[in-house]
């Protein structure tokens, strides 16, 4: 006996389709639920919905399945009959973790999960502890990012399906690799999205950049939370994932008494007890305030981290002044803004922001720096540069092993974007194919828009909806052996490697974080505990005393030279020094 149930409130009656014959369901009840038992219905047989009168037939709005994409039938899936072999995994603590985010699509030739699995060994070797997957959701249309999933329970078919994902999750745990799952609750996709048929999945009342809002405080919203809230307890407890990336949630729009983030939070906690192991939340949030990663208890939203974009602002505003007075970038750019990104998280924490036009943020007090995720680069901000450039082509290689060597020598959790620890040359590009010739060619003319205003000829934007723009920003994994994609890897190896081995690279307390620095001449030093990071991105070499007991650690340039108890730091390059012994085993 199969139970089909959906949540339809809107609907006057609902039809259950399996194969050819409609079934009536019953319902709805006072939630707004229908259901239907059916015997003798196939393990992986396909069904849809009729609501009302329309003649089209609706996937289910929670369907785990969609082989034939998201305008075609369900098809249900048994969540138990995938055979794991992790039983004996953990996960590392996130406070330890070294992240890297990869778009599954890009990181293998084949773009698929199966395909990603071939260079686990690399993440590996390289030190990487939680790999962060962009959405794999199923979508309109065959290429995109997957910030425009429609059927958020489905893994994407093209990238290899449920079972696929659970291979790719299997396999990272095979190699001690934690895996972070970036979903998308904020909005549904702009093609496909059908929850709407069935009930107030979204509200007119409010606006977000993507259209209407999602109904988190409106009539309805409990089911509408209670959809989402499912959705980030499948992934975690039947895809064994190890944590959840939240995208946007300053896009949430939720006046409710207990906020959604704080309900999820409460959620996680319930089931990591259950099922034994660690589970993170991590938020991506522009709102700069310290409340999405404050405790419940302590009247926060109990997320385990957030991203930082105060760090990477501030570090590319000096690195690639080519950003000066473009957008967020013109909050940005001064010595000093990198040196309180350093010690205190935000940089705006209740400061006047001339971008924003108003006062923005608000002072980190009292909370561990590893509730803070830091980068250089990640998939928003070398995406959305016309070309998709990484920074080494923007501001060259020795400024990339700069920014690099910052973010893993930071008091933060460290996140690289996928190919840049190699340099990689092929660029990630903005693509998004969403199934329909109108929708494709909007969004073509809307980016043309965008950065003709900005200075850019038409011809030097690429089409979203091109396939060429997909396949262009493949991983071009032969490089890895190759002239200064070698140098490259060694320097990010060796980094990780320090970091990972270091109790002084791996304490969280802000107050223990020291910076000198000098704004006319560009040189920046960064105690913490006994490792020192030097760095000089002015335009001539300086010269920094040595302490007693320091000893040249790691220099991202061979001309990077101890005389006589100086440093020597050329034009834009890092060297790192430490007191002996700093070393644990690990």
């Amino acid at each position: 006996m199969q139970e089909f149930r959906v949540w339809g409130p809107r609907a006057k009656k609902i039809q259950l389709m399996v194969g050819d014959k409609a079934r009536a369901m019953q319902g709805p009840d006072e939630r707004g639920w229908w259901s239907l038992q059916v015997e003798g219905v196939e393990r992986d047989a396909e069904y849809a919905f009729l609501i009302d009168d329309d003649a089209m037939h609706y996937p289910d709005p929670r369907s785990v399945w969609q082989p034939k994409g998201v305008h075609g039938p369900s098809r249900l899936y048994d969540q138990g009959a995938f055979t794991w072999t992790d039983g004996a995994w953990e996960g590392p603590p996130l406070a330890s973790a070294v992240m890297y985010e990869l778009h599954i699509g890009t990181f293998s030739a084949e773009g698929t999960f199966d395909g990603a699995i071939a260079h686990l060994d690399h993440l590996a070797e390289l030190g990487v502890t939680h790999v962060e997957v962009m959405p794999i959701a199923e979508w309109a249309g065959r290429q995109g990012w997957g910030y425009d999933g429609v059927a958020l329970f489905a893994a994407s078919e093209s990238y290899g399906g449920p079972d696929g994902f659970k291979r790719f999750v299997d396999a990272c745990h095979a190699k001690h690799l934690a895996v972070i799952l970036d979903v998308v609750y904020n909005h549904f996709g702009p093609v496909g999205n059908y929850t709407n048929k069935f009930g107030p999945y979204l509200t007119d009342k409010h606006k977000t950049p993507w259209g209407e809002a999602v109904n988190f405080n409106e009539g309805g919203s409990d089911e509408v939370r209670r959809f989402f809230r499912d959705n980030a307890a499948m992934w975690l407890r039947d895809y064994h994932v190890d944590g959840l990336r939240l995208d946007a949630v300053h896009a949430f729009i939720d006046q409710s008494a207990v906020n959604f983030m704080e309900q999820l939070s409460a959620d996680v906690e319930q089931l990591e007890a259950t099922l034994g192991r660690p589970l993170v939340l991590i938020a991506e949030s522009d709102l700069n305030d310290p409340k999405v990663v404050r405790p419940r208890e302590a009247r926060g939203y109990g997320m385990d981290a957030q991203w930082s974009d105060d760090f990477h602002h501030a570090l590319i505003a000096l690195l690639h002044p080519g950003n000066a007075g473009i957008g967020y970038y013109q909050d940005f750019g001064a010595m000093e803004h990198l040196v309180k990104a350093l010690e205190h998280v935000f940089v705006y924490d209740g400061k006047y922001s001339k971008y924003r036009k108003r006062s923005h943020g608000r002072p980190v007090e009292g909370l561990s720096a590893h509730h803070f995720i830091c980068f250089d680069q990640n998939h928003d901000q070398v995406g959305n540069r016309v070309q998709g450039e990484r920074l080494e082509h923007l501001a060259g290689m020795e400024a990339a092993k700069v920014a690099l060597g910052l973010t893993l020598m930071a008091p933060y959790i460290p996140m690289l974007f996928m190919g840049e620890e190699f340099a990689a040359s092929s660029p990630f590009l903005y693509f998004a194919d969403h199934g329909e010739e109108e929708m494709m060619r909007r969004v073509a003319e809307g980016r043309k828009n965008d950065f003709v205003a900005f200075g850019f000829l038409e011809e030097e934007i690429p089409d979203p909806g091109d396939v060429r723009t997909f396949e262009v920003s493949k991983l071009r994994w032969n490089e890895v052996h190759e002239d200064k994609h070698v140098e490259m890897l060694e320097w990010t190896r060796s980094l990780i490697h320090l970091r990972r081995t270091t109790n002084d690279l791996n304490d969280g307390e802000l107050n223990h974080v020291k910076v000198a620095f000098d704004a006319e001449k560009r040189w920046l030093t960064m105690q913490r505990g006994g490792v020192r990071m030097l760095m000089n991105i002015g335009g001539e070499a300086v010269r920094l005393e040595m302490r007693e007991g320091e000893a040249l650690k790691l220099r991202s340039r061979e001309d990077a030279v101890v005389v006589d108890g100086w440093v020597t730091l050329p034009t834009m390059s890092l060297a790192v020094v430490m007191m002996e012994p700093n070393e644990c085993s690990g």
